[in-house]
């Protein structure tokens, strides 16, 4: 009686266990980089649907986080071509707290391990989370398809390839006809470039003009019939070498005054092509321009030094325009204090001495231009160092270049430097 019990339980136990087991797993195993080469380092949370595994096995909502160091990944899952529906992971890859990207996988049943690359699902072609059972879902199925598709440009009746496109009056896209040689205008006409659509006056365009003046080796003093709209727009040519504003000559109005070294020599050719803006129809205000901007580099010396400069073409600011110079500085090291300068031309705009504990030094400074010189203002603060705004006057001379230099020095001579990490000079051009 014993021995027939003993054997029941042993078969009911037998007969138990593949009850207990669970679904048969696909290894999921590779190293992931960054695009620099490095190993990428962070974690990947996948998350999926439910469904019914290949043996028959109900799987339930849920996620789970996988952390990837020095880039290797490891993770043991559900097939998900074999189940009921077919299935999908979506894997959202983290590191430092940044979503960086997500994939989708279906996960083939396999014995031995696979890489990312064996289960990545192309978006778009081939398989795709919209594939069930073989077949796409019908876009009625999916939940708020259609009524994007019906908010979508549609194409209009003069719609074509191979054409410049437009949106008319209901949505449409439509194709501008026209010759190849016709510019477009913003209300969709089109007409020989210089001209302008809905009865609006464009610009017009000056080419290869004779300035007027005598080419005699003495005189420099030029003009063109019209005033150049915008300056920028002025290309003037001397024997066929293109003349640099600011450093071959000036330009005021419609008048052309050639430096010295630059004057026209008897023989001499020049030729000038420009844009004229026609009265009425006003080019609109200049843009800001970028003088310079960048990163600068870093010092240990006890000497004033140039962490970066930005050197100003002469000519380039003019009374009324408005320059804006920012900058930041940082301390490396515990050891001694520092000191940053800003200098325009040979004024000093602002000089300060930063403590030990000034691991951070930001501040910006502004040039006014007028007739007479620049009006400038200026602010600085540090980790330590106290706010301080400043105002003074520079006058240095917008008729020859000028230079912005970025300094710094140690206090004493230490491991410890001072850091320009980044300084940007932007002119903001007068609009009258």
């Amino acid at each position: 009686m014993f021995v027939r019990k003993l054997v029941s339980a042993a078969l009911a136990v037998c007969l138990a266990a593949p009850l207990l087991a669970g679904p048969v797993l696909t290894t999921i195993q590779d190293v992931i980089y960054n695009a620099n080469g490095t190993p990428y380092n962070g974690f990947a949370v996948i998350t999926w649907t439910p469904f019914v595994a290949g043996d028959a096995s109900p799987i339930g909502m849920q996620s789970v986080t996988v952390n990837i160091t020095a880039g290797n990944l490891f993770v043991q899952l559900v097939p998900t071509t074999n189940a009921t529906p077919p299935g999908y992971y979506t894997v959202a890859f983290t590191s430092a707290g940044n979503d960086q990207f997500t994939q989708t996988w279906a996960v083939p049943p396999s014995t031995v391990p696979l890489r990312v690359l064996a289960v990545l699902m192309s978006q778009g072609a081939g398989s795709s989370p919209l594939i069930t059972g073989g077949s796409p879902i019908p876009e009625s199925s999916v939940i708020g398809l259609l009524a994007d598709l019906a908010v979508r440009p549609v194409e209009g009746a003069n719609y074509a390839v191979g054409g410049v496109a437009m949106i008319d009056q209901t949505g449409a896209l439509e194709s501008i006809l026209g010759n190849v040689s016709d510019c477009v205008h913003v209300d969709g006409s089109s007409g020989p470039c210089g001209t302008a659509g809905s009865g609006a006056t464009g610009p017009n365009f000056t080419d290869a003009e004779v300035p007027a003046g005598a080419v005699n080796g003495a005189n420099v003093s030029f003009t063109v019939s019209a005033v150049p709209i915008p300056t920028s727009s002025l290309y003037l040519y001397r024997n066929g070498v293109l003349q640099k504003a600011g450093q071959d000559y000036t330009l005021a109005g419609n008048s052309i005054q050639f430096l010295a070294g630059s004057t026209p020599q008897i023989g001499d050719t020049l030729l000038a092509s420009y844009r004229v803006t026609p009265t009425g129809a006003p080019q609109g205000p200049p843009g800001p321009q970028i003088l310079c901007a960048g990163m600068g580099s870093a010092t240990s010396s006890t000497a004033l030094t140039a962490l970066a400069t930005c050197a100003i073409p002469a000519g380039t600011v003019q009374p009324g325009d408005r320059v804006k110079i920012d900058f930041d500085y940082s301390h490396e090291g515990s050891l001694t204090g520092f000191t940053f300068a800003v200098n325009w031309g040979l004024t000093v705009l602002v000089q300060r001495n930063g403590v030990v504990g000034d691991a951070f030094i930001s501040g910006w400074a502004e040039a006014g231009a007028n007739t007479a010189a620049c009006q400038m203002s200026v602010q600085t603060w540090g980790t330590v160092l106290g706010f301080a705004p400043g105002v003074l006057n520079a006058y240095d001379s917008l008729s020859f270049p000028l230079t912005l230099a970025f300094q710094g020095q140690m206090a004493a001579t230490t491991t410890d430097t001072v850091t320009l990490r980044n300084f940007s000079v932007v002119r903001y051009p007068a609009t009258q």
